[in-house]
């Protein structure tokens, strides 16, 4: 039997999964998050060189987010339009200045503008980069969410413990050395563009078959869903704020261990939402988005309200079993957006991204004033409640999952 030839450039070349290309891309994830996550990793340190209070801390955060989530969706607006291959590698620049600068900073100011930096840079990469794994998924489009995703948690689990192993030691300075980094990730990233500009042609064509095919859905019915699903990424990434800029705050406070005793519980959280991650994609591909939205949003609250009356060994658990469950949301919720407006990828990942980390910004801020005025053990049993929102999953169409797969 003659062996077919797939040609880069026909729609044949988008047909099978290419892993090198979402492990790339993935790996390129993973280096990106990893610069992110040092940001909220050196708080302890910037908070006592600067003198800084909670609700500043908030203010860096929300500086970072801002900057990583405004521009994603005009991104990805103007990319879908007319597509940049290698505006991923540029991406890695604006990081590069950026961690350069927040290395050396000398006060707040100079610290708000480095963190504004590397926000830029990743929200050019993000929209761009999740069109990347939609191309390269061959129809497993939760999989390949998931594997572009758990780059990205994997990095952001890494900020933590390589914080606490040279950060904390050695001084904010030591942020410099993480430059190779985006000098990495800059020459993987041209690779993929060149795969990208190669495939642009045929990815163009599947799309517009694909709109050709798409659900019948009134656009009321399209518009009503979107909402939800921005509504359950503010519960999911509200409540992933008070873990991330201020589980290490929280766990000195109660529990009284050490800044790295708390920056390992953060990395041990980290390290599990890498792993939901992972999960939520392929289940969302087998049994359909709704039903892991459901479990992932809804099914953390009991965990969530019990973690504020937990001892330190429970608290551990506890926070494994919700960033594990949590975290398997926002692929088959990113997914689901994409099936339900197949020729807007670049807009609705950018508008996702950005959201999550606008979300995130904001809910850091407005956690950091509550825990100024009322004390961050109560931020915890405030934010116990948010998983309820997912309540509101009930009202969402049921698509994707296995029928959907084989009618593509």
């Amino acid at each position: 039997m003659e062996k077919q030839i797939i040609v880069p450039g026909s729609t044949s070349a988008l047909t099978a999964t290419v892993y090198p290309i979402l492990l790339m891309i993935s790996f390129s994830h993973l280096l990106n998050d990893t610069i992110q996550s040092l940001i909220p990793a050196i708080y302890p340190i910037v908070k006592t060189n600067f003198h800084l209070n909670f609700s500043q801390i908030g203010l860096i955060t929300l500086t970072f987010q801002l900057a990583a989530s405004l521009l994603q969706p005009l991104v990805g607006m103007y990319t879908d339009r007319r597509p940049k291959p290698f505006s991923l590698a540029t991406s890695m620049v604006f990081s590069l200045i950026g961690l350069i600068s927040m290395s050396l900073a000398g006060n707040f100011h100079v610290l708000l503008i480095s963190v504004a930096l590397i926000g830029i840079g990743s929200s050019i990469f993000h929209p761009e980069a999740s069109k990347v794994a939609y191309m390269a998924s061959g129809g497993k489009r939760g999989l390949a969410q998931s594997i572009f995703q758990v780059g990205g948690n994997a990095g952001s689990s890494l900020g933590p413990l390589l914080a606490a192993l040279i950060i904390v030691p050695l001084g904010q300075t030591s942020i410099g050395w993480f430059s190779i980094l985006p000098m990495i990730a800059l020459m993987v990233l041209i690779f993929v563009g060149r795969w990208y500009k190669l495939n642009l042609n045929a990815y163009k064509t599947k799309i517009q078959k694909t709109d050709k095919d798409n659900l019948h859905i009134s656009k009321r019915k399209i518009f009503f869903s979107i909402l939800i699903l921005i509504v359950l990424i503010f519960s999911k990434y509200f409540y992933l704020a008070s873990m991330v800029s201020y589980l290490t705050f929280y766990m000195i406070e109660k529990f009284h261990v050490s800044v790295q005793h708390a920056q390992i519980s953060l990395f041990i959280f980290a390290f599990a939402v890498a792993a939901g991650t992972l999960l939520g994609g392929p289940l969302g591909d087998r049994f359909g988005r709704k039903y892991v939205i459901w479990f992932s949003i809804l099914g953390v609250a009991p965990f969530t309200l019990l973690l504020p009356h937990a001892n330190l060994f429970w608290t551990v658990i506890l926070t494994v079993i919700i960033g594990v469950v949590l975290a398997s949301a926002f692929s088959a919720i990113l997914v689901y957006a994409q099936e339900l407006m197949p020729g807007k990828i670049g807009l609705i990942s950018g508008l996702f991204f950005g959201f999550a980390f606008g979300m995130g910004g904001l809910g850091s801020a407005l956690l950091g004033i509550l825990a100024d005025h009322k004390g961050i053990i109560y931020v915890y049993q405030v934010c116990a409640f948010l998983p309820l929102i997912g309540l509101l999953t009930g009202f969402l169409p049921n698509i994707g999952g296995r029928k959907r797969l084989k009618s593509l």
